[in-house]
């Protein structure tokens, strides 16, 4: 039970830290270097202002900026394909005329001050475990899951669409933490009936093997190392890989939609693949743990 309280303390501790410093400090204009034509250019964003969830002057990546060094951070963010930057948004592309400098800018996703917000997502996660362990019952269990998950999908809901907090991952916003942890109790609800209630546990045999390999899967898949080591072999041009290969002649191609190809490339070159490995090594009784 301490340990639940201690979670539960670092928990509103992190909201706290995340809040208070998203909406109070100060962001001056900051200024950077891109190497464009061959010659090396410097920009200036104009901020000077606090509370700003928008992709130029935010807390987030101010403290990244200043923590971290602009060198150390990411230099393709997702932003760079809005359409404010390109006409080729949703994708990438080269950058409209009258694109505001912070599109060139280099901004770290995964920063000092998103990973504290991300503890709380953490914390909720382990909300979740604790019904497991101390509700024995399927009916007391599922109300605790669904009424939380409700409970913050409706938060992350007025938030979004009052323009109060925007759900945003690249800010790990707390509407989009209380989004992301809200659907993930319905889901897990419908799981849990699924397959604790009505016994249909053999169809999703694979989610189980997954999870018994999760750290094996996140490297090797969602952190692309073992796709990256496949595109280190090419033949005649980098883009001529046997990854790009699958994606463009097997799902791309076939379906005559890069959406629909990439979706289905996802589902089964990569959740399947993985399904699949993960099942043979939990027969062979390998599992990458700590």
């Amino acid at each position: 039970m301490v340990n639940l309280v201690q979670f539960r303390i670092a928990g509103f501790i992190s909201f706290v830290i995340y809040m208070v410093t998203t909406f109070a400090l100060y962001v001056p204009d900051w200024s950077f270097t891109v190497d464009e034509d061959h010659e090396r250019r410097r920009y200036t964003v104009e901020c000077g202002m606090r509370g700003h969830l928008g992709p130029a002057c935010n807390a987030v990546g101010y403290v990244d900026r200043e923590v971290w060094g602009i060198n150390h951070l990411y230099q393709y963010p997702v932003w760079s394909r809005l359409k404010a930057c390109t006409l080729s948004s949703p994708g990438s592309g080269p950058f409209r005329k009258d694109a505001p400098s912070w599109c060139r800018a280099p901004f770290e996703p995964e920063g000092l001050l998103s990973s504290i917000s991300a503890i709380l997502s953490g914390t909720i996660g382990i909300h979740y475990g604790h019904v497991l362990i101390h509700f024995k019952g399927h009916a007391e269990r599922l109300r605790q899951w669904v009424s939380m998950g409700v409970i913050l999908l409706i938060v992350a809901i007025i938030l979004h669409f009052t323009d109060a907090i925007p759900i945003n991952k690249q800010l790990y916003s707390f509407s989009y933490v209380c989004f992301t942890a809200g659907a993930a109790g319905i889901v897990f609800s419908g799981f849990y009936v699924l397959i604790d209630v009505w016994g249909l546990r053999p169809p999703f045999l694979f989610l189980e093997w997954i999870g018994m390999n999760a750290m094996l899967v996140y490297v090797m898949a969602a952190q692309g190392i073992f796709e990256g080591f496949i595109n280190g072999w090419y033949y005649k041009s980098p883009d001529n890989t046997l990854v790009y290969w699958i994606q463009e002649h097997v799902f791309n191609d076939v379906w005559h939609s890069e959406r629909v190809g990439t979706l289905l490339y996802v589902i089964f070159a990569q959740i399947a693949f993985w399904a699949v490995v993960s099942g043979v090594l939990h027969k062979l009784g390998i599992y990458w743990k700590l």
